[in-house]
């Protein structure tokens, strides 16, 4: 079964992951689980490969090798179900494809102090001196 990602910022139109793409595998879940806890598989493992992803264009494959690496493991094993374990892996999945290939944020422009900022914080440094220039002993005068 393929993998949609939802819309989201970098992929307006969403995306799909083709079946073969994904790896999944199934394992014993630690914790607690009654009768079938030794004998269910309901950890799932999900592998996504980026490297080789032709789903991606080129630009899409940089960014999200860059930022998640060249392959994208996630394991879920909070639920007893080991479909409800799929699901909760492909929606990870998801949302770090979806995290990963959002455009990076324009870089910010630097900007200056109003000169009302810098006389106020100067004011106030001028203050603080004085109250601890009053601590002082009184000199010999």
């Amino acid at each position: 079964m393929d993998l949609v990602v939802g819309p989201g910022p970098g992929i307006p139109d969403g995306l799909v992951v083709p079946a073969d793409s994904l790896v999944e595998r199934f394992s014993r879940s630690s914790g607690p689980g009654g009768q079938g806890v030794n004998t269910a598989d309901s950890r799932v493992e999900l592998a996504v490969s980026l490297v080789d992803a032709t789903w991606l264009t080129d630009d899409e494959r940089r960014r999200a090798v860059g930022a998640l690496g060249p392959v994208v493991a996630v394991a879920a094993s909070e639920y007893r179900a080991q479909r409800r374990n799929r699901v909760a892996a492909r929606e990870r999945v998801a949302a770090l494809l979806r995290e990963a290939l959002a455009p990076p944020p324009p870089p910010r422009r630097r900007t200056r102090a109003t000169k009302g900022s810098v006389e106020r914080r100067l004011d106030a440094k001028r203050r603080r001196g004085q109250v601890k220039a009053n601590r002082a002993r009184p000199g010999d005068d």
